[in-house]
């Protein structure tokens, strides 16, 4: 008979969690989150003063542990080489959490090219090759099952269904005033995508990949909790029940199910 009790339906004890970008913003949200509760969580990013200071912060919080590695996703070899690193330290992942990403902002009519391949690269690129390379998805699969699937979490953002014109007029935008981010919003669309493919594509081995998108003018305010209540709510046991199909979380707004069903929730 199954266990039922609350401390079994939403432990994390038995969590190992990869979390790219994990050493500012959600990403860091994500990782105490599943920290304070329990899991062993490792952090990925490319600035390694970042990654000591989160690591020695949440390492003092317990009851779980954190550690890092300092690895630059940007390209297929960059994720490649966090794959090779992260399977010296475990043999299973039950959590991998793609927060890895970037914005740049510039008028419209002078906006480089470099702007759109840096963009596209870290947003879309790293968490296809990220979740693709083949160690990480053994990882996810060793940890697996029906009962209790691997979890893989993207992170988006609300620009990635927004149609609105993306200029900054005034504080408190992803650029300044009068520039905009035109390749960011396009990135997120691309991501949100991708985790749909993902969701279908990994499901029968007992991956489920959902996405969460953020309104990101209200992110860096927001209170933590309504960052990694999200990430822990789609990675317990008891989470597992619900979003099988794979869904969007839209902060401030909807969960949109992949499978065909909307739902309203304030998130």
């Amino acid at each position: 008979m199954a266990d039922l009790r609350v401390s079994n339906l939403f432990s994390f004890n038995n969590h190992v969690a990869l979390v790219t970008g994990g050493a500012s913003g959600l990403g860091e949200m994500a990782a105490q989150g599943l920290v304070q509760n329990g899991a062993r969580v490792i952090i990925a990013s490319r600035k390694e003063g970042e990654l000591k200071k989160c690591v020695d912060r949440l390492n003092k919080l317990g009851p779980g542990s954190c550690e890092y590695i300092v690895a630059d996703l940007k390209d297929k070899a960059g994720c490649d080489y966090l794959a090779a690193e992260v399977k010296k330290r475990t043999d299973r992942l039950t959590v991998l959490v793609n927060n890895t990403g970037v914005t740049w902002g510039a008028s419209y009519e002078d906006f480089p090219e470099t702007a759109w391949d840096k963009v596209m690269s870290l947003n879309v690129k790293s968490i296809f090759y990220c979740e693709l390379n083949p160690i990480v998805l053994s990882l996810l699969q060793n940890a697996a099952s029906p009962d209790m699937p691997s979890r893989v979490i993207n992170i988006a953002s609300m620009a990635g269904i927004s149609t609105l014109d993306p200029t900054a007029t005034g504080d408190g935008g992803l650029s300044a005033p009068g520039t905009g981010p035109f390749s960011y919003g396009p990135s997120k669309a691309a991501c949100i995508h991708l985790s749909r493919q993902q969701s279908s594509k990994f499901a029968p081995m007992n991956i489920m990949v959902n996405c969460v998108c953020p309104q990101m003018r209200r992110a860096v305010a927001a209170k933590e909790q309504n960052q990694s209540g999200k990430v822990l709510w789609l990675t317990n046991a008891a989470g597992g029940l619900i979003v099988k199909e794979g869904i969007e979380i839209f902060l401030d707004a909807e969960i949109r199910h992949s499978g065909g069903e909307d739902a309203t929730i304030r998130a």
